[in-house]
């Protein structure tokens, strides 16, 4: 029998990340490439009474459910919106299956197959995927430590006329950067002048080392969520459990009522059981300060890889110090191709994430992406070891 495939699905590009976390399993690998939380920090406790209030409450939890999502979660989570400056309804909000599904479906109703779309450079991988599953053409404007940069992104839609533009303008996946105010403001701007819808992923802005920081959300600096031409995404993967599979997205009622019709098609609704645990976890248990926990763990994880890769002193790598999220982002020595020194790297014990995966075109191959947020200590003392040990190796091999 032979199968023919549809051609936006046949020349999908499978994930980087996937496919390295298949070779360390079974293996004395130390991974340093998915965006994994720390198992040992899930709040397994407060998750498990959680659960035992829902299903003391009846069997509601295992019916089907309103495709738009638990009203009460919703309504939960409008109230944490609004300290963050984001005055939403539960009308004007989606629940999604992780926020994944959220820049999926807004892709499906918001573009047509040709539109082109404007990243970063880099971006995240899984929404390049995205992209080019709906059949888009993507533009990607340079990049700085302060975020993307308007000059070179007025000129990308001069020439291309995109229909919308994706950011992770906080704790950016993978380059941990946060866009600058005024970038933000900027960027917004050029938004608003040429009519292009923005989509701003948002998974890792909890996650933030100096917690007397703020950050504003380019969903916030736009206004109310009618008529707002900001869609915003964010999860529970990073701040309770990637299992717990629940995202949402936020912004004008009407988009939102499309993204349900759409979601309709996809899977009816995500679901119901991991929703009303959440909803109970919020009700009989502190997030902020469990973040706060967890936000702490992982500034010192951070330090410690930081610290140990400025310890080996390797000429002609560099990196922005993060000050939030899950990665560091290295430019590794010139001419030095990431994924070929990642065959080393995995012959040593040790995975991280090529850079090519994260540039729509034009890719510079010699950067990386490393995780710190699922290992610490002796494992990340060895993991980084090994790296290096795989840079030097394949310096002189090269």
């Amino acid at each position: 029998m032979e199968y023919r495939f549809s051609t936006n699905v046949a020349n999908l590009k499978s994930s980087a990340v996937r496919d390295i976390l298949k070779l360390t399993q079974g293996q004395d690998m130390i991974s340093f490439a998915g965006g994994l939380p720390a198992e040992e920090l899930f709040p397994v406790q407060a998750v498990r009474e959680a659960a035992d209030r829902v299903f003391s409450a009846g069997t509601g939890a295992l019916q089907y459910g309103l495709t738009e999502g638990f009203h009460p979660l919703r309504e939960q989570l409008c109230g944490r919106m609004a300290a963050k400056g984001m005055k939403v309804a539960p009308e004007e909000m989606i629940l999604t299956t992780g926020s994944q599904q959220a820049i999926d479906l807004l892709i499906g109703v918001l573009t047509e197959p040709g539109d082109t779309v404007l990243v970063e450079k880099p971006t995240y991988l899984a929404s390049l995927q995205v992209f080019a599953l709906h059949g888009l053409k993507v533009v990607a404007a340079d990049s700085d430590e302060f975020g993307m940069i308007p000059e070179a992104a007025e000129e990308l839609i001069k020439q291309h006329g995109p229909k919308l533009m994706y950011a992770v303008p906080t704790f950016g996946n993978p380059t941990g950067r946060v866009w600058s105010e005024e970038r933000r403001k900027r960027m917004l701007e050029l938004c608003k002048q040429n009519g292009m819808l923005v989509i701003e992923d948002d998974p890792y802005g909890d996650i933030k080392f100096e917690q007397g920081e703020h950050y504003s959300t380019l969903f916030s600096l736009a206004g109310g969520a009618q008529d707002n031409p900001v869609i915003y995404t964010s999860t529970f993967s990073k701040t309770v459990a990637p299992a717990l599979r629940t995202g949402w997205a936020i912004g004008d009622s009407r988009v939102i009522r499309m993204m349900a019709k759409a979601k309709q098609a996809a899977d009816l609704h995500s679901s119901t059981m991991d929703q009303q645990i959440l909803s109970q976890l919020l009700s009989g248990f502190d997030l902020d300060a469990h973040i706060s926990v967890i936000s702490k763990e992982y500034g010192d994880r951070m330090r410690e890889m930081h610290g140990l890769l400025m310890q080996k002193g390797l000429p002609d790598m560099s990196w922005l110090k993060p000050k939030g999220g899950m990665f560091l982002w290295v430019e590794l020595p010139e001419g030095l191709d990431a994924e070929a020194l990642l065959r080393c790297a995995v012959g040593k014990g040790v995975a991280f994430v090529p850079g090519v995966s994260f540039y729509a075109n034009e890719p510079k191959r010699n950067t990386a992406r490393l995780n710190f947020t699922h290992n610490k200590g002796a494992r990340t003392i060895q993991g980084v070891e090994r790296f290096v040990e795989a840079i030097g190796e394949f310096t002189v091999r090269s």
